[in-house]
Protein backbone atom coordinates (compact mmCIF):
# COMPACT_ATOMS: atom_id res chain seq x y z
CA UNK A 1 0.00 0.00 0.00
CA UNK A 2 3.05 2.68 0.08
CA UNK A 3 2.50 2.62 -3.31
CA UNK A 4 -1.07 3.97 -2.81
CA UNK A 5 0.08 6.61 -0.78
CA UNK A 6 2.98 7.60 -3.19
CA UNK A 7 0.57 7.95 -6.09
CA UNK A 8 -2.49 9.73 -3.96
CA UNK A 9 0.49 12.22 -2.42
CA UNK A 10 1.80 12.83 -6.16
CA UNK A 11 -2.03 13.38 -7.13
CA UNK A 12 -2.67 15.50 -4.44
CA UNK A 13 0.60 17.17 -4.96
CA UNK A 14 -0.45 18.47 -8.52
CA UNK A 15 -2.91 20.86 -6.99
CA UNK A 16 -1.58 21.32 -3.27
CA UNK A 17 2.23 21.89 -3.05
CA UNK A 18 3.86 20.60 -0.34
CA UNK A 19 1.64 19.08 1.84
CA UNK A 20 2.97 15.27 1.12
CA UNK A 21 2.65 15.31 5.19
CA UNK A 22 -0.31 16.24 5.64
CA UNK A 23 -1.97 14.20 2.89
CA UNK A 24 -0.40 11.04 4.74
CA UNK A 25 -2.70 11.97 8.14
CA UNK A 26 -5.70 12.67 6.09
CA UNK A 27 -5.65 9.25 4.27
CA UNK A 28 -4.75 7.66 7.65
CA UNK A 29 -7.88 9.66 9.14
CA UNK A 30 -10.02 8.61 6.26
CA UNK A 31 -8.81 4.57 6.33
CA UNK A 32 -10.13 4.85 9.73
CA UNK A 33 -13.22 5.92 9.55
CA UNK A 34 -11.98 9.67 11.27
CA UNK A 35 -12.95 13.15 11.03
CA UNK A 36 -10.01 15.83 11.31
CA UNK A 37 -10.44 19.59 12.36
CA UNK A 38 -7.72 20.84 9.88
CA UNK A 39 -6.38 24.52 12.13
CA UNK A 40 -4.64 27.05 10.16
CA UNK A 41 -4.95 30.87 8.67
CA UNK A 42 -7.66 31.40 6.02
CA UNK A 43 -5.90 30.73 2.53
CA UNK A 44 -3.37 27.90 2.88
CA UNK A 45 -4.81 25.06 0.70
CA UNK A 46 -7.80 23.52 3.30
CA UNK A 47 -10.62 23.57 0.72
CA UNK A 48 -8.38 22.34 -2.26
CA UNK A 49 -7.33 19.65 -0.35
CA UNK A 50 -10.79 18.41 0.59
CA UNK A 51 -11.70 19.04 -3.13
CA UNK A 52 -8.57 16.96 -4.57
CA UNK A 53 -9.22 14.34 -2.16
CA UNK A 54 -13.46 13.95 -3.25
CA UNK A 55 -11.86 13.47 -7.02
CA UNK A 56 -9.28 10.80 -6.24
CA UNK A 57 -11.71 8.83 -4.37
CA UNK A 58 -14.39 9.41 -6.93
CA UNK A 59 -16.76 10.70 -4.46
CA UNK A 60 -18.52 13.52 -3.65
CA UNK A 61 -18.09 16.84 -1.97
CA UNK A 62 -20.51 19.33 -0.16
CA UNK A 63 -19.29 22.41 1.48
CA UNK A 64 -20.67 24.03 4.42
CA UNK A 65 -19.88 27.60 5.16
CA UNK A 66 -20.68 28.04 8.94
CA UNK A 67 -22.15 31.43 10.23
CA UNK A 68 -23.78 32.07 13.41
CA UNK A 69 -26.71 31.90 11.66
CA UNK A 70 -26.77 28.76 9.89
CA UNK A 71 -29.24 26.83 11.38
CA UNK A 72 -29.42 23.02 12.41
CA UNK A 73 -31.68 21.92 9.38
CA UNK A 74 -29.30 23.59 7.06
CA UNK A 75 -26.48 21.17 7.65
CA UNK A 76 -28.92 18.12 8.15
CA UNK A 77 -31.54 18.73 6.27
CA UNK A 78 -35.57 19.48 6.85
CA UNK A 79 -38.80 18.53 5.62
CA UNK A 80 -41.07 21.23 4.40
CA UNK A 81 -44.82 21.39 2.89
CA UNK A 82 -44.89 22.03 -0.64
CA UNK A 83 -48.71 24.20 -1.06
CA UNK A 84 -48.02 23.57 -5.24
CA UNK A 85 -48.24 19.75 -4.63
CA UNK A 86 -49.86 19.82 -1.08
CA UNK A 87 -47.58 17.17 0.89
CA UNK A 88 -44.39 17.40 2.51
CA UNK A 89 -41.36 17.14 1.35
CA UNK A 90 -38.01 15.88 2.10
CA UNK A 91 -34.57 18.09 1.41
CA UNK A 92 -31.46 16.84 2.07
CA UNK A 93 -28.94 18.56 3.59
CA UNK A 94 -25.06 18.92 2.74
CA UNK A 95 -24.23 16.41 5.43
CA UNK A 96 -25.59 14.03 3.02
CA UNK A 97 -21.85 13.51 0.99
CA UNK A 98 -18.82 11.35 0.97
CA UNK A 99 -16.48 14.20 1.98
CA UNK A 100 -18.00 17.09 3.77
CA UNK A 101 -15.84 20.07 4.39
CA UNK A 102 -17.53 21.95 7.54
CA UNK A 103 -15.40 25.60 6.83
CA UNK A 104 -15.04 27.66 10.03
CA UNK A 105 -16.99 25.36 12.53
CA UNK A 106 -16.09 27.57 15.37
CA UNK A 107 -18.28 30.69 13.68
CA UNK A 108 -21.23 28.44 13.90
CA UNK A 109 -23.40 28.71 17.31
CA UNK A 110 -23.38 25.55 19.46
CA UNK A 111 -26.47 24.43 18.75
CA UNK A 112 -25.64 23.90 14.83
CA UNK A 113 -22.38 22.07 16.20
CA UNK A 114 -24.11 20.02 17.37
CA UNK A 115 -26.19 19.26 14.92
CA UNK A 116 -22.83 17.34 13.37
CA UNK A 117 -22.75 15.19 16.38
CA UNK A 118 -24.95 12.52 15.51
CA UNK A 119 -23.65 12.43 11.65
CA UNK A 120 -19.49 12.46 12.58
CA UNK A 121 -20.37 9.45 15.39
CA UNK A 122 -23.57 7.24 14.06
CA UNK A 123 -23.13 8.43 10.47
CA UNK A 124 -26.67 8.70 10.39
CA UNK A 125 -29.11 12.07 11.14
CA UNK A 126 -32.36 12.33 11.90
CA UNK A 127 -34.76 14.35 10.37
CA UNK A 128 -38.31 15.06 11.88
CA UNK A 129 -38.40 11.45 13.64
CA UNK A 130 -36.95 9.99 10.30
CA UNK A 131 -33.41 8.28 10.21
CA UNK A 132 -31.23 8.49 7.14
CA UNK A 133 -28.14 6.43 6.73
CA UNK A 134 -24.97 8.04 5.34
CA UNK A 135 -22.81 7.46 2.11
CA UNK A 136 -19.78 5.07 2.82
CA UNK A 137 -17.16 6.70 3.25
CA UNK A 138 -17.74 9.53 5.26
CA UNK A 139 -15.59 11.71 6.85
CA UNK A 140 -15.80 15.41 7.61
CA UNK A 141 -13.37 18.02 7.15
CA UNK A 142 -14.25 20.89 9.56
CA UNK A 143 -11.68 23.75 9.64
CA UNK A 144 -11.31 26.90 12.32
CA UNK A 145 -8.90 29.53 12.29
CA UNK A 146 -6.70 29.28 15.53
CA UNK A 147 -5.74 32.72 15.48
CA UNK A 148 -9.62 34.75 15.87
CA UNK A 149 -11.82 34.64 18.28
CA UNK A 150 -13.41 37.28 17.65
CA UNK A 151 -17.32 36.20 16.91
CA UNK A 152 -16.03 32.32 17.27
CA UNK A 153 -17.64 30.00 19.57
CA UNK A 154 -15.11 27.41 20.87
CA UNK A 155 -16.12 23.56 20.14
CA UNK A 156 -17.52 21.42 23.05
CA UNK A 157 -14.92 18.65 24.61
CA UNK A 158 -17.75 16.04 23.49
CA UNK A 159 -17.17 17.31 19.47
CA UNK A 160 -13.34 17.70 19.85
CA UNK A 161 -13.62 14.06 21.16
CA UNK A 162 -14.86 13.25 17.86
CA UNK A 163 -12.55 14.42 16.02
CA UNK A 164 -9.70 11.76 15.22
CA UNK A 165 -6.65 14.44 14.63
CA UNK A 166 -6.33 18.10 15.14
CA UNK A 167 -4.07 18.95 12.00
CA UNK A 168 -2.06 22.21 11.47
CA UNK A 169 -1.91 22.55 7.80
CA UNK A 170 1.07 25.43 7.45
CA UNK A 171 2.25 27.95 5.20
CA UNK A 172 4.38 26.53 1.97
CA UNK A 173 7.77 27.15 1.56
CA UNK A 174 9.67 29.79 -0.57
CA UNK A 175 9.97 26.91 -3.30
CA UNK A 176 6.75 25.49 -3.03
CA UNK A 177 4.61 28.83 -3.40
CA UNK A 178 6.78 29.87 -6.39
CA UNK A 179 5.87 26.53 -7.90
CA UNK A 180 2.18 27.22 -6.83
CA UNK A 181 2.22 30.54 -8.59
CA UNK A 182 3.38 28.70 -11.99
CA UNK A 183 1.50 25.44 -11.78
CA UNK A 184 -1.92 28.31 -11.15
CA UNK A 185 -0.94 30.85 -13.85
CA UNK A 186 -2.94 28.86 -16.51
CA UNK A 187 -5.70 27.21 -15.09
CA UNK A 188 -6.58 24.98 -11.97
CA UNK A 189 -4.77 21.92 -11.92
CA UNK A 190 -7.85 20.55 -9.84
CA UNK A 191 -9.60 20.31 -13.30
CA UNK A 192 -6.83 17.44 -14.46
CA UNK A 193 -6.79 15.14 -12.00
CA UNK A 194 -8.73 12.01 -12.31
CA UNK A 195 -9.61 9.64 -9.50
CA UNK A 196 -6.93 6.82 -8.66
CA UNK A 197 -9.34 4.45 -6.65
CA UNK A 198 -12.83 4.12 -6.19
CA UNK A 199 -15.38 4.33 -3.50
CA UNK A 200 -15.81 0.61 -2.86
CA UNK A 201 -12.16 -0.02 -2.55
CA UNK A 202 -11.72 2.52 0.35
CA UNK A 203 -14.50 0.90 2.01
CA UNK A 204 -12.83 -2.51 1.45
CA UNK A 205 -9.34 -0.79 2.66
CA UNK A 206 -11.25 0.46 5.96
CA UNK A 207 -12.39 -3.22 6.60
CA UNK A 208 -8.74 -4.81 5.59
CA UNK A 209 -6.57 -2.24 8.03
CA UNK A 210 -8.83 -4.32 11.37
CA UNK A 211 -6.67 -7.19 10.13
CA UNK A 212 -3.06 -5.49 10.84
CA UNK A 213 -1.27 -7.39 14.15
CA UNK A 214 -1.08 -5.26 17.07
CA UNK A 215 0.88 -7.14 19.78
CA UNK A 216 0.50 -6.84 23.65
CA UNK A 217 3.49 -4.97 23.77
CA UNK A 218 2.08 -2.00 21.61
CA UNK A 219 -1.18 -2.32 23.45
CA UNK A 220 1.21 -2.03 26.66
CA UNK A 221 2.61 1.16 25.09
CA UNK A 222 -0.52 2.34 23.60
CA UNK A 223 -1.99 1.94 26.77
CA UNK A 224 0.43 3.35 29.06
CA UNK A 225 0.58 6.71 27.38
CA UNK A 226 -2.90 6.92 27.75
CA UNK A 227 -3.00 6.40 31.64
CA UNK A 228 -0.45 8.94 32.04
CA UNK A 229 -2.53 11.52 30.28
CA UNK A 230 -5.25 10.70 33.12
CA UNK A 231 -2.47 10.49 36.26
CA UNK A 232 -0.67 13.87 35.65
CA UNK A 233 -1.20 16.51 38.14
CA UNK A 234 -1.10 19.02 35.05
CA UNK A 235 -4.24 17.31 33.44
CA UNK A 236 -7.82 17.35 34.56
CA UNK A 237 -9.39 15.41 31.69
CA UNK A 238 -6.87 12.69 29.98
CA UNK A 239 -8.21 10.88 26.93
CA UNK A 240 -11.32 9.10 26.54
CA UNK A 241 -11.62 5.15 25.90
CA UNK A 242 -12.86 6.57 22.69
CA UNK A 243 -9.71 8.49 21.65
CA UNK A 244 -7.74 4.59 23.09
CA UNK A 245 -10.00 3.00 20.32
CA UNK A 246 -9.38 5.87 17.40
CA UNK A 247 -5.40 5.71 18.26
CA UNK A 248 -5.44 1.76 17.89
CA UNK A 249 -7.09 1.74 14.38
CA UNK A 250 -4.79 4.94 13.24
CA UNK A 251 -1.70 3.81 14.01
CA UNK A 252 -3.03 -0.09 12.33
CA UNK A 253 -4.01 2.38 9.22
CA UNK A 254 -0.41 4.18 9.18
CA UNK A 255 1.34 0.48 9.14
CA UNK A 256 -1.11 -0.55 6.50
CA UNK A 257 0.28 2.63 4.64
CA UNK A 258 3.64 1.80 4.61
CA UNK A 259 3.36 -1.53 4.08
CA UNK A 260 3.00 -3.68 6.58
CA UNK A 261 1.02 -6.40 8.14
CA UNK A 262 2.12 -5.23 12.06
CA UNK A 263 2.49 -1.68 14.05
CA UNK A 264 5.59 -0.61 15.17
CA UNK A 265 6.06 2.19 18.37
CA UNK A 266 7.04 4.36 15.74
CA UNK A 267 3.46 4.46 14.54
CA UNK A 268 2.19 4.82 18.32
CA UNK A 269 4.86 8.06 18.66
CA UNK A 270 4.34 9.33 14.87
CA UNK A 271 0.82 10.06 15.87
CA UNK A 272 0.27 10.56 19.30
CA UNK A 273 0.53 14.27 19.03
CA UNK A 274 -2.47 14.63 16.38
CA UNK A 275 -4.76 12.49 18.01
CA UNK A 276 -4.16 12.71 21.28
CA UNK A 277 -3.21 16.73 22.04
CA UNK A 278 -6.83 17.80 21.56
CA UNK A 279 -8.92 15.16 24.28
CA UNK A 280 -7.39 16.91 26.72
CA UNK A 281 -8.36 19.26 29.24
CA UNK A 282 -5.26 21.18 30.83
CA UNK A 283 -5.70 21.95 34.95
CA UNK A 284 -5.49 25.56 35.93
CA UNK A 285 -1.99 25.02 36.63
CA UNK A 286 -0.75 23.19 33.81
CA UNK A 287 -2.64 25.91 31.44
CA UNK A 288 -0.15 28.19 33.12
CA UNK A 289 2.95 25.84 32.42
CA UNK A 290 2.67 24.40 29.25
CA UNK A 291 -0.02 23.69 26.00
CA UNK A 292 -1.49 19.98 25.22
CA UNK A 293 0.97 19.31 22.17
CA UNK A 294 3.99 19.97 24.84
CA UNK A 295 2.63 17.39 27.68
CA UNK A 296 1.90 14.54 25.41
CA UNK A 297 5.67 15.41 23.88
CA UNK A 298 6.55 14.80 27.50
CA UNK A 299 4.62 11.95 28.43
CA UNK A 300 5.88 10.11 25.50
CA UNK A 301 9.42 10.86 26.44
CA UNK A 302 8.73 9.96 29.44
CA UNK A 303 7.71 6.12 28.98
CA UNK A 304 10.11 3.64 28.03
CA UNK A 305 9.98 2.18 23.90
CA UNK A 306 9.31 -1.62 24.13
CA UNK A 307 11.74 -3.40 21.49
CA UNK A 308 11.37 -4.95 18.49
CA UNK A 309 7.17 -5.12 18.90
CA UNK A 310 5.22 -6.28 16.43
CA UNK A 311 8.36 -6.61 13.76
CA UNK A 312 7.04 -10.68 12.75
CA UNK A 313 4.91 -11.36 9.71
CA UNK A 314 1.23 -11.67 10.49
Amino acid sequence: MSNFLNDFQNSVGKVVIGKDRVVELLLISLLSKGHVLLEDVPGTGKTKLAKTFATLINGSFQRIQFTPDVLPSDVTGIQFFNPKDQEFQLRLGPVHTNILLADEINRATPRTQSSLLEAMEERQVTIDGQTFKLPEPYIVFATQNPAESHGTFPLPDAQLDRFLMVIPVGYPTFDQEKEMMNRYRMEDPLSEIEAVIDIEKITSLQDEIKTVTITEDIETYMLAIIYATRESELIETGVSPRGTLAFMRAIQAKAFLNGRTFCLPEDVIDLAPYILSHRLILSTEGSLKTTNSQVIQEIVEAIEVPVESGAIES
